[in-house]
């Protein structure tokens, strides 16, 4: 099985948008490019949502269906094994639990008075995160593979078989 993509501790190991990339292909979510990106930024994007305590229902949303989709796809994409996924789960719990009570006094929401917490904003959350995951998962999955690159050497063909003798 795959390995998982790399955490914000990994960061000096990650390859950009190609290597995981490549790594998203492999999962069958293609084009890998395309959802490496697009992965990163709704990760990246929810965080600073949820750092500055604005929409977090939304960015709740959004860390929840990459969370689920990353166990979907790269953790327990044979079933679910014990001991494997921790960090994935915590991070959609973490960000649940802050639709669950607000983002606080010290947020935008509150500044703007915008705040939108309780258990439906989180029922609504979750649903919308693991609906985002479950549509690119199926979308990835019925592009076709990426085609060889054009400077790849062609397979070779196979050696004929000798022809019988005639009598």
């Amino acid at each position: 099985a795959p390995s998982a993509p790399p955490t914000a501790c990994e960061w000096p190991r990650w390859r950009g948008p190609d290597g995981t990339g490549q790594f998203f292909e492999s999962l069958g979510l293609r084009p890998g490019r395309r959802n490496a990106i697009a992965a990163g930024a709704t990760e990246a994007g929810s965080g600073v949502l949820i750092a500055v305590g604005a929409a977090t229902p939304l960015a709740a949303a959004g860390l929840s269906a990459v969370m689920i989709t990353a166990l979907r796809t790269a953790i327990w994409n044979e079933g679910f094994k014990p001991a494997t996924g921790e960090h994935e789960v915590l991070l959609a719990v973490a960000a649940l639990a802050l639709t669950e009570t607000g983002p606080g006094a010290p947020s935008l929401d509150r500044a703007l008075g915008l705040e939108s917490s309780g258990p439906g904003w989180t029922v609504a959350a979750l649903g919308a995160g693991a609906a985002g995951s479950a549509m690119a998962i199926s979308m990835g999955r019925r592009q076709p593979d990426a085609p060889a690159p054009a400077d790849a050497p062609a397979a070779p063909e196979a050696p004929r078989a000798p022809e019988a003798p005639t009598p």
